[in-house]
């Protein structure tokens, strides 16, 4: 589609380039018969690994979802029977994974020798062929030796010698110049091939080792999109929308609200399905997004209106949920996966964290723009599963934005941002404010956005400042109310970016400082905000910076129990009345 084959970012993760490679594949489909791009005809996607990557999640993941779908990727397995120093039995029964997917269906096997050239040109070639036939994956296994160990410092001492000894009979160079000469090179020529080859190799360590140390000050950037020093973005070259030139409707600050109040699930709904009307390159997925519209009904009639190739289930797997849209935003889509609770995620670390850090690693050739909406926290009950909030975790993610509204204006501001923003961004749904009265705000019309890193000050006040983010300013605001203390409520709305000079502002003015927040006490994001407030406004400050979240336990199931743990408007009014009074 670029005029050749584009080589995605490694990582150093074993087994997760397979789910991305998954979510380019479908990208090749999407593009070709939704968007009608007759580049991507033909077009495929190969996917490489060892024997020990076959045991991964990612694999599983991958290859379910490229038989399901009939995705034109080919998995290429070179195995050489040992992964650093574990067996290939160890990885699949009888070491083999090529004759345990045999009853795959919509799965096509290949094996061959490695070491043999005839064969494995052979194999090669028919692999991709098959592939590019639109008749589903290709699983390709070449048996090829291990002629020297894992990395330096491996000797290899767990091999036989009988072992070392067939690998180096079976060195493919050796076998490589007996298939080609006399047949195809006189003995002169190889030599003057082998002669050319040290040359360049030399010459290229040579370049290596005289090129200068980076410089250092670089090292903090390419974290996100930056603009150069006239203004212009300085656009990665492969991965969103951005770079080739897709342009979407302008957007405002201004809200035009209609008369009637919705709950936070209809704006996010009617977010998603303008953005979709607007983008044909935006996609959502996940488990039942699909006809039951979501387990919260945030995507309900969506995949009725734009079909199931835009709004789509998918299997159970939230690395393969992840790694598929990372995959598809490398290929210039806007992908909006949904994970049905934060604690789900968990499963996906992997995709979320490499999926951060592409555009830093490759010092902005690469990023992955993408969306992941995230139900969680507390809802009528607890559980240590469905009510977990921990978003600090995704805060400590390099490259991630987190967006946590707690109303629906917001919500409807900040998702569009996210999903016009060439930065991957977290987007919390808080369960409690989905269908919150106090949340309930008029849809701000299909042009609102809101700048990320500006928070939103709830209430103005002299006596103190509450800091709070999602379903805690709901409390906040209500302990306020109901305490008479003349305070001011600071709703972050984002915390990567986060407005640290707006509350610094407010500290300066009140001279007080509360943060209240739903993730754990213990290194919640509440710490990093105390620690500037100090460090920055300590002069201003006439009482200690405070906190008030979850102490370090799951939140638990127990309604009482749940309420003992998760701030209360009166835990949270007396804490304000504990700092006024100091």
């Amino acid at each position: 589609s670029r005029g050749g084959a584009t080589v995605i970012p490694m990582a150093g993760d074993v087994g997760s380039q397979y789910t991305p490679a998954a979510g380019w594949a479908q990208a090749i489909l999407y593009r070709r018969n939704v968007l009608k791009e007759s580049a991507y005809q033909g077009a495929i996607a190969a996917v490489l690994g060892g024997e020990g990557s076959v045991a991964t999640a990612g694999f599983w993941s991958a290859l379910t979802m490229a038989t399901t779908l009939k995705l034109p990727l080919l998995f290429f397995i070179e195995d050489n029977q040992y992964a650093i120093s574990v067996p290939g039995q160890f990885q699949t029964p009888g070491g083999n994974i090529a004759q345990n997917l045999a009853s795959f269906k919509n799965l096509t096997i290949l094996e061959g020798q490695g070491m043999d050239p005839a064969d494995a040109a052979e194999k090669i070639a028919r692999a991709v062929e098959l592939t590019r036939s639109d008749q589903g994956p290709v699983l390709l296994r070449l048996r090829v030796p291990r002629l020297c160990g894992h990395s330096g410092q491996d000797t290899q001492t767990y091999k036989t010698p009988e072992i070392v000894a067939w690998e180096k009979e079976h060195d493919p160079l050796p076998r490589l110049k007996a298939y080609l000469v006399p047949a195809l090179f006189s003995e002169s020529e190889w030599q003057a091939l082998e002669e050319r080859v040290e040359r360049e190799v030399r010459e290229a360590l040579a370049r290596a080792e005289q090129q200068p140390q980076p410089d250092t000050s670089t090292v903090t950037r390419h974290r996100y999109l930056e603009a150069a020093s006239d203004g212009t973005p300085e656009l990665q070259q492969v991965g969103g929308m951005a770079p080739e030139g897709v342009t979407l409707p302008p957007t405002s600050e201004t809200p035009e609200p209609e008369p009637t109040r919705i709950n936070m699930v209809t704006a996010i709904r009617r977010t998603l399905e303008h953005e979709l009307s607007v983008n044909p390159r935006l996609l959502i997925f996940g488990e039942d997004v699909g006809p039951k519209g979501g387990v919260h009904a945030v995507t309900l009639g969506l995949q009725e209106k734009f079909g199931p190739e835009r709004v789509f289930d998918t299997s159970l797997s939230e690395e393969g949920i992840v790694g598929r849209a990372v995959g598809m935003a490398l290929a210039g889509l806007m992908p909006v996966a949904e994970i049905q609770f934060r604690k789900y995620a968990d499963p996906a670390k992997e995709q979320l964290n490499n999926c951060g850090t592409i555009r830093w690693r490759t010092n902005n050739r690469f990023a992955a723009p993408i969306v992941v909406r995230m139900p969680g926290g507390f809802f009528r009950v607890g559980d240590p599963w469905h009510s977990v909030c921990d978003e600090v975790e995704w805060i400590h993610a390099i490259g991630w934005q987190v967006a946590f509204p707690s109303n629906a204006e917001d919500a409807v501001g900040l998702l569009r941002t996210a999903l016009r923003s060439n930065n991957p961004t977290i987007f919390f749904e808080h369960r409690h404010m989905l269908d919150s009265p106090w949340a309930r705000r008029p849809y701000p019309g299909d042009h609102y956005a809101i700048p990320f890193g500006k928070a939103k000050r709830i209430r103005e006040g002299n006596q103190l400042t509450v800091v709070s983010w999602g379903a805690m300013v709901e409390r906040c605001d209500a302990a306020i109310e109901k305490s008479g203390i003349d305070a001011e409520l600071i709703d972050l709305r984002t915390l990567a970016p986060w407005d640290r000079q707006a509350v610094l502002a407010s500290v300066e003015k009140t001279r007080r400082c509360l943060i209240v927040h739903e993730d754990g006490l213990t290194a919640g994001f509440g710490a990093e905000i105390a620690a500037t407030v100090v460090r920055e406004g300590f002069f201003n400050l006439d009482a200690p910076v405070e906190r008030l979240a979850v102490p370090d336990v799951p939140i638990p199931y127990n309604v009482q129990l749940m309420n003992a743990v998760v701030p209360t408007e009166q835990q949270i009014a007396r804490a304000m009345e504990e700092l006024v009074s100091f």
